[in-house]
């Protein structure tokens, strides 16, 4: 946490939130406002709530911090290794079950955790990705579905700042990716589903870099493949998987791997 006191205001704040992140840490049973609270050694829930609902901190230099500090620690692993092993960058959303309507970014949607439509959130996460050694996770984005965003009274109730931008989930994957290039890690690749595959604009923000990706799409996504002397050859995904049409002239490569 000694890394972090510069993201924080007051040495107060800071000594709680180290609190916070030990019980967190910990192997409490369950996780709650008053388990914590006692781990903490407080009285009762309010000042975590205080630290997490209106402290004053630095959360992204905290973030660039927690993610160089990973990072850091895996690239350590790998060089007593003494082997070079890729590292990935691997972008999912995680959702997590909420009750209520007053949550930032909280409705009835696909929760993941849940194997079913229910009340809850959802956050576009980065993973940092060492083969053989171990991941970590060093961004996330909250995604807020467009409706909360462009209702003020809704903005209001939830705590959203009125200037906030609806942004998509691959648009968010843009903001995480943007950040980690930012505090200097590279990757031999970047992975994700079909929600981030079907993002254009990400999709053009890794090519634009350089970057090699492999990102998932859905079946009917119609793609362009290059060959050699010939026409270039455009159909759906599931045809180019399945080898149908022509051949390419040559086994693909990925340059610089």
């Amino acid at each position: 946490m000694g890394a972090l006191r510069s993201c924080f205001t007051r040495t107060q704040t800071w000594l709680q939130a180290g609190k916070y992140v030990n019980a967190l840490a910990s192997e409490l049973p369950s996780r709650n406002g008053w388990s914590i609270a006692e781990h903490c050694g407080d009285r009762s829930p309010d000042c975590a709530q205080r630290l997490l609902n209106r402290a004053s901190r630095d959360e992204t230099a905290a973030m660039s911090q927690v993610r160089k500090h990973a990072a850091a620690g895996l690239d350590g692993a790998v060089r007593r290794c003494g082997r070079k092993r890729m590292a990935v960058g691997a972008l999912d959303e995680t959702g997590q079950e909420k009750q209520g309507s007053c949550t930032a970014g909280v409705k009835r949607q696909y929760m993941g955790c849940a194997g079913r439509v229910a009340n809850g959130i959802n956050t576009v996460h980065l993973s940092y990705v060492r083969e053989r050694t171990g991941h970590a996770l060093i961004g996330a984005r909250q995604w807020i579905p467009q409706e909360q965003v462009k209702d003020p009274v809704k903005s209001l109730v939830t705590g959203l700042p009125l200037d906030l931008r609806f942004r998509t989930k691959g648009q968010l994957a843009i903001d995480v990716l943007t950040d980690a290039y930012a505090d200097g890690l590279a990757f031999d690749f970047i992975c994700g589903d079909e929600v981030y595959g079907s993002c254009t604009e990400l999709r053009e923000f890794l090519e634009q870099r350089g970057q090699a990706y492999v990102l998932r799409i859905a079946s009917s996504f119609m793609v362009t493949l290059a060959t050699r002397g010939q026409d270039d050859l455009r159909g759906r995904g599931e045809d180019a998987a399945e080898g149908q049409g022509p051949p390419l002239g040559g086994p693909l490569s990925w340059p610089g791997v």
